[in-house]
C-alpha cells in the first residue's frame, strides 16, 4: 500500500537527495572531497549552498515538508488506533508541523548573505531539528509504552529502535556543544556530527514504515450517500 510506504520515502529521499547533491558539488569544484560522515570536510547545509546541486537540494527538501506534514498527521492517527487510551497524538501533529514548516523556512533562506536572512535560516533548521525530533521521541516513547503491554514482542523492539535512533541526536548535540568549548577549532567535529545526526533522524523514518507494515496501518477512504438529497 503506498499510503503506508510514505515514511520510507521520507526517510530515504532526502539522504539521496543531499547525497547526490555533495557528489554534485564536489564534481563542479564547489566542494571539497572526502566521506563527511567520517571526515567532516563539509556541512550539510553547503550541499544546497552551490549550483548544481542547490537545484536538486531544494527541489527534494521542499517536497520533503508537506511529506513530513502528511507523515506526522497519519502517525499520531495510526497511534490512536493501536493505543486508543493516547495522550500523545496532539503532541506529536504540533511538533512535527512545526518541524515541516520550519523545513521550508529553513531552505527558503539557504545561501542568502544578508543579516536578517542568514538569521531566519538559522531560525528554520534548530526549529525543524528541535520539532522534528521531538515528535519522534513522543511517538517513541508512547509506543514503548503501549508494546509493554503488547503481545507483539516485534513492536516493542521496533520501539526500542526508534528510542535509540532519535535519542542518539540529543547525545551527539550535547557532544558538540562540548567540543565547541574545548576545541580551538570545532567546525570540523561538528559537520561530521551534522551529518551522522541526519542520518539517523531519517533512519526514524525507515523503522516507523516497518512499524506501520508490521501492525497492518492502512487507510480507507468512505462516503455516506445517505446524506445527498
Amino acid at each position: 500500500m503506498l499510503i503506508r510506504a510514505l515514511p520510507l520515502f521520507a526517510g530515504i529521499a532526502p539522504i539521496a537527495g543531499i547525497t547526490l547533491a555533495y557528489w554534485l558539488g564536489v564534481n563542479n569544484d564547489v566542494l571539497p572531497s572526502c566521506i563527511p560522515y567520517v571526515d567532516g570536510c563539509t556541512s550539510v547545509s553547503a550541499t544546497g549552498r552551490y549550483m548544481p546541486g542547490s537545484l536538486l537540494f531544494r527541489a527534494v527538501m521542499l517536497p520533503q515538508s508537506i511529506l513530513l506534514v502528511v507523515v506526522w498527521y497519519l502517525s499520531a492517527h495510526w497511534l490512536r488506533a493501536i493505543a486508543p487510551s493516547t495522550k500523545a497524538a496532539g503532541a506529536i501533529m504540533l511538533s512535527g508541523f512545526i518541524g515541516a514548516l520550519c523545513l521550508v523556512l529553513y531552505v527558503t533562506f539557504l545561501g542568502t548573505k544578508a543579516p536578517f536572512y542568514e538569521l531566519m535560516r538559522r531560525f528554520g533548521i534548530y526549529l525543524y531539528f528541535l520539532g522534528t525530533a521531538t515528535a519522534q521521541l513522543t511517538l517513541a516513547i508512547a509506543l514503548f509504552g503501549h508494546a509493554k503491554h503488547n503481545t507483539l514482542r516485534s513492536l516493542k523492539w521496533i520501539a526500542v529502535a526508534m528510542l535509540s535512533l532519535c535519542g542518539l541526536p540529543f547525545v551527539l548535540g550535547v557532544l558538540n556543544l562540548v567540543l565547541k568549548a574545548v576545541l580551538e577549532d570545532a567546525d570540523t567535529a561538528e559537520n561530521r556530527i551534522e551529518w551522522i545526526s541526519a542520518l539517523l533522524m531519517q533512519g526514524y523514518f525507515v523503522v516507523l514504515y516497518l512499524a506501520w507494515r508490521r501492525t497492518g496501518f492502512s487507510v480507507a477512504v468512505r462516503t455516506d450517500l445517505s446524506t445527498i438529497r
